[in-house]
């Protein structure tokens, strides 16, 4: 997707008011999300880069989205990577409780989520006993072997 693609996008997100905006072109998705905190923020996200950039001053958002994107830096601590290709799923039933949260201590052999390959659930243990500093995969989201999911602190 070009940048002028994008930059309209994310005109139309500010200029509307509207909290989300997900579009797919072919393999490219892009979701623009506003988020209203102390300052309002916009997210775009595309396959892999992210930006971040205040909603105040559309000017910095156009020099933001023409720049190459700057990926946000990740918690530091142990990367739990996935096995597998397969489907993640942070709870064992939909909509049951997540066997791991942000923030919570783990111990190495604990079930930090599961991948249903091929039919089969999967329960990816983890490698290394902290506290769990940060979920890296929607819930429901594929996967793919060696796909960062967990950081571990």
């Amino acid at each position: 997707m070009d940048l002028r693609k994008l930059k309209a996008l994310i005109d139309l997100v500010e200029k509307s008011g509207i909290a989300e905006l997900e579009v797919t072109e072919g393999e490219e998705r892009v979701r623009i999300s506003r988020v209203a905190a102390n300052g309002a923020t916009m997210l775009v996200q595309a396959p892999m880069p992210t930006l971040s950039m205040p909603m105040a001053a559309p000017v910095a958002a156009a020099e933001a989205v023409t720049r190459a994107p700057e990926v946000p830096a990740a918690p530091e601590g142990h990367t739990v990577k996935s096995p597998m290709v397969g489907t993640f799923y942070r709870a064992s039933t939909p909509g049951g409780k997540a066997f791991v949260e942000v923030g919570q201590s783990v111990n190495e052999g604990d079930t930090l989520c599961i991948i249903e390959a091929m039919k089969l659930l999967n329960e990816i243990e983890s490698d290394k006993g902290g506290v769990v500093k940060a979920v890296l995969v929607e819930n429901g989201q594929p996967v793919e072997f060696g796909e960062p999911l967990f950081i571990i602190g």
